[in-house]
């Protein structure tokens, strides 16, 4: 059995020791150190050596922990420019204005958070007005990624700074009027203030992440020079237990974002109390953070502790520091001087004689009231700190205390995230306590007023100034006026008008190669982002590497093992494809900052993101809401999309449901396009609506959603006849009649209408033909490119129905004098088809892939299923067969026919 008190061997006993003299000479010191002055001093002495090693560039395992105390010792913390007394005067109008919002606001039971902003208000005020720098200056400014409860305390600045009036606090999560404040950050809702949505927890740290990246891949690709830009981050300790909040910490280390800088407000506390409870949050985050490659700056202890640092000769404060719990620290904020005395100093002799050389009155001020976090001076320091760093992004751990400053019903109360107001004599005492000028006769009727100095006292007035000098308002989002881009030449998408001949070619790669040509494009191509995770040889991609190159901030530092072949795998600095590795998460954050760039830099941009079309809404929805909320446009491609079409890979490749949750998604524009030609018509006229010239009253604030396949088949040449490209984008067209199809039912023949997507025209056209040939029967087969926007342009007539206007949905016009029944099939889920059904007057069937998928060849899944062609044969009779237009036995004889 292992002596676990035996020295565990280490990498270092694989090399042959130079000098064994020495090296026990090295080792009987720390002996000696620690038989004569005790472990922990021999302990201090190796940290410090470590962190020597580490700052001289000797090559050593990092240190990942460091003590519970400041990073910046006060001694080296620079001063504070500006006016300090000023700055706390406006902190405390804020501070007041958002607690009086939410209150106010409370009596309408629409809820709201005080105590984040009471715990966060001076990270963000140092950074209003010392480092956040605004849109009207030279670039883009920085981009702020706001913790979503924070808001009422930016609501508040924005109040004082006279962007917001007392109207549109009293109607803070009270949209529908129209002069509403969204809960959180939603740029969708309020486009001037907001640049994005941070509320779906975790998403924010992943984002910003790569927003970070994509400013640098601007940059490096001479679109434009952001490289003054800064991203900063701001979020909660709890944040942090997201997968997504850490899921991208190697990456911006790799890639040295020192663009970039998370804020984390550990208040130690998350919604239903502490975040770890007989842990410590802080010390984890850092050794993750430092485990990951960034520069952490931890902001834990305001000025008061320096006295109790001083009188700590002996280190055991500080051990006691990196003993004690949370949860206990968050008790020592509720309990009195006795009960700290006893319980943090008592358990030490030499903090219990340190302790008698402190008042009741200093031990209070230490435990409840100085926190690192709630000092503009420990802030700045750790701001400068961040922005001077090089070659690394950078983390503060600042330590609060939630609903600082609001009182004791609020401060570090477990329950204080629940807690949705002030009564008046709590708001009477904080006023006491942040020394407002607010009078007792100012509440009327018991309700607690706002605070205002005035449009121009000296708070607005420095306030203003400080925000002029860094560029203008912050947070605020531009929308830029830019020219439309022009379109692409229409040779490009004319190509696939005339189908691949006897070639088979699966729309994955008719896709590809659309998006070559386009990115050829002498005035757009330089625009287009091609974004894959780790999957460009799955789709037909890796002809795209040499000639774009793959974006890389380093370039190629090495001589790729296909040097020497014509798909050669080449990186480059100013490389056009993200290629992210197996990570769809990173994908789509990409994507989201590619295809807002045109709001953020005033750069318009054009993703495409092409990904295995199972992992892409299953997985990363929540995502695909994101890019909505924050206005994003592009394109997203579920590539080897269907149930039944990508063989083998069995029940968790098998997408039978994407249309189903895009269609959830109001910014999504879903399209099931069947052949080459339609997706040329969608490229463009989704190119035309996102980047061109739009139509009145139409939005640009779209993204596409196409679902391509892997099953290579002939495409046809694309129909002739007037309105084929309306409906391929509307959603529905008539691919051909049983007569211009030259099958052969006889005259008079029962009809049927057969509309099916993506690759289910196919089964839909080998069902006509046996109709025809074995049934007697003539069907007309329909490609609908797109359920959800027909379902989207009926809804639209509904509504304007109810208005008293006189619409009829496109679907209804389309088969309108279409004879027969409406049979529906698609490689999805029947929900997929079934949207549409209330709208065709026709009777309506539908088939579909519904349950999970499995393990088999294409044609054995589609039987599997029922949506095979014979399957659509037989449930095509079936409903002639209930209108009386065939016999009823011919349904038995078919399934009997053809095994089902």
């Amino acid at each position: 059995m292992t002596d676990p008190n035996a020295i565990q061997p280490s990498a270092l006993d694989q090399l042959p020791d130079r000098d064994p003299e020495e090296t026990a000479e090295w080792q009987a010191s720390l002996d000696a150190v620690a038989r004569e002055a005790g472990p922990h001093r021999a302990a201090y002495l190796m940290r410090r050596t470590l962190e020597r090693a580490e700052a001289g560039g000797i090559a050593l395992p990092k240190l990942l922990e460091t003590d519970y105390v400041n990073t910046i010792p006060t001694s080296a913390e620079p001063g504070l420019p500006g006016d300090p007394e000023m700055e706390a005067r406006i902190t405390a109008w804020n501070r007041w204005n958002a607690a009086a919002m939410v209150t106010r606001g409370a009596k309408y039971g629409v809820g709201g958070h005080i105590a984040t902003f009471a715990s966060a208000a001076w990270l963000y005020e140092t950074g209003f007005n010392h480092f956040f720098k605004g849109k009207e200056g030279d670039g883009s400014g920085d981009q702020l990624y706001i913790q979503g409860h924070a808001s009422p305390g930016i609501y508040a600045r924005a109040f004082l700074d006279g962007r917001l009036n007392e109207h549109h606090l009293d109607n803070f999560r009270q949209e529908a009027g129209g002069n509403g404040l969204p809960s959180y950050p939603h740029p969708r809702r309020l486009p001037w203030l907001w640049e994005f949505p941070t509320v779906s927890m975790g998403l924010g740290p992943l984002s910003a992440i790569y927003q970070a990246r994509f400013n640098r891949y601007l940059t490096n690709r001479g679109i434009k020079d952001v490289s003054a830009s800064h991203v900063w981050a701001f979020l909660g300790d709890g944040e942090m237990d997201e997968p997504e909040s850490t899921a991208a910490l190697a990456l911006a280390a790799r890639e040295e974002l020192d663009n970039l800088t998370f804020v984390i407000n550990c208040n130690l506390q998350r919604l239903d109390g502490p975040v770890r409870a007989n842990f410590k949050i802080v010390q984890e985050l850092e050794a993750q953070f430092r485990g990951a490659g960034w520069n952490v700056v931890k902001t834990l202890w305001g000025t008061a502790w320096d006295e109790l640092f001083q009188l700590d000769t002996t280190g055991a404060l500080v051990r006691r520091l990196r003993q004690v719990p949370d949860a206990q620290i968050q008790t020592y904020q509720t309990r009195d001087a006795a009960y700290i005395r006893a319980d943090f100093f008592g358990k030490d002799p030499a903090l219990v004689e340190m302790a008698k050389l402190l008042s009741d009155d200093k031990i209070l001020e230490c435990f409840h009231l100085s926190r690192g976090g709630h000092e503009a001076r420990k802030v700045y320091a750790a701001y400068k700190a961040a922005v001077e760093h090089k070659g690394a992004p950078t983390v503060i751990l600042a330590q609060t205390v939630k609903g600082h400053t609001l009182g004791e019903g609020f401060a570090s109360k477990n329950a204080n995230h629940q807690m949705k107001k002030l009564s008046v004599d709590e708001f009477k005492t904080m006023r006491d306590l942040l020394g407002l000028p607010i009078k007792d006769s100012d509440f009327v009727d018991g309700v607690v007023p706002y605070g205002h100095p005035g449009a121009d006292s000296p708070e607005v007035r420095y306030l203003q100034e400080r925000r002029a000098a860094l560029g203008g308002p912050a947070p605020a989002r531009r929308t830029h006026a830019l020219a439309p881009l022009p379109a692409p030449a229409e040779k490009a998408f004319a190509s696939f008008d005339k189908g691949s001949g006897s070639q088979n070619v699966a729309t994955t790669m008719a896709f590809v190669r659309l998006v070559k040509d386009l990115v050829r494009d002498k005035e757009t191509g330089r625009r287009w982002v091609p974004i894959v995770p780790d999957e460009a040889r799955t789709f037909g991609m890796e002809s795209l590497f040499p000639s774009l190159g793959i974006y890389s901030p380093k370039g190629q530092t090495y001589e790729p093992v296909d040097r020497d072949q014509l798909m050669y795998y080449k990186e480059a600095k100013n490389g056009q494809i993200l290629n992210e590795g197996i990570t769809e998460a990173g994908s789509m954050a990409d994507f989201i900052a590619a295809s807002t760039a045109y709001a953020t830099h005033g750069e318009a941009m054009i993703p495409f993101y092409i990904f295995y079309s199972m992992f892409g809404w299953q997985r990363t929805a929540d995502q695909m809401w994101q890019l909505g909320d924050q206005l994003g446009r592009g394109f997203l491609v579920g590539a080897t999309a269907g149930r039944t079409t990508l063989t083998g890979e069995g029940l968790q490749h098998a997408d039978g449901h994407s249309p189903v949750i895009a269609a959830t998604n109001p910014a999504a524009l879903t399209y099931d396009p069947a052949f080459a030609y339609e997706i040329a018509v969608i490229v463009r006229e989704g190119l035309r609506r996102m980047y061109g010239e739009a139509k009145p009253g139409e939005d640009q604030n779209v993204f596409y959603y196409l679902t391509v396949y892997n099953e290579p088949l002939p495409q046809p040449a694309k129909p002739q006849g007037l309105g084929i490209d309306e409906g391929i984008v509307k959603g529905l067209y008539r691919f051909n009649t049983a007569e211009s199809a030259g099958v052969t039912a006889p005259a008079n023949a029962p009809r049927i209408q057969l509309l099916g997507s993506g690759t289910a025209i196919h089964w839909a056209l080998e069902a006509q033909k046996l109709l025809a040939e074995e049934w007697g029967v003539a069907a007309d087969v329909w490609s609908a490119t797109s359920w959800s926007e027909l379902r989207r342009d009926a809804m639209d007539a509904d509504a304007a129905l109810l208005r008293g206007e006189e619409r009829v949905p496109f679907v209804r016009q389309a088969l309108q004098g279409a004879e027969g029944p409406v049979l529906a099939v698609s490689d999805y889920m029947r929900q997929v088809p079934d949207q549409i059904a209330q709208w065709v007057e026709q009777d309506w069937s539908s088939l579909g892939a519904d349950g999970f998928g499995l393990s088999d060849t294409r044609e054995a899944a589609r039987r599997h299923f029922g949506v095979d062609a014979q399957s659509i044969v037989v449930a095509a009779l079936a409903q002639l067969a209930k209108r009386g237009e065939v016999k009823a036995t011919a349904v038995k004889e078919a399934r009997e026919k053809y095994g089902l």
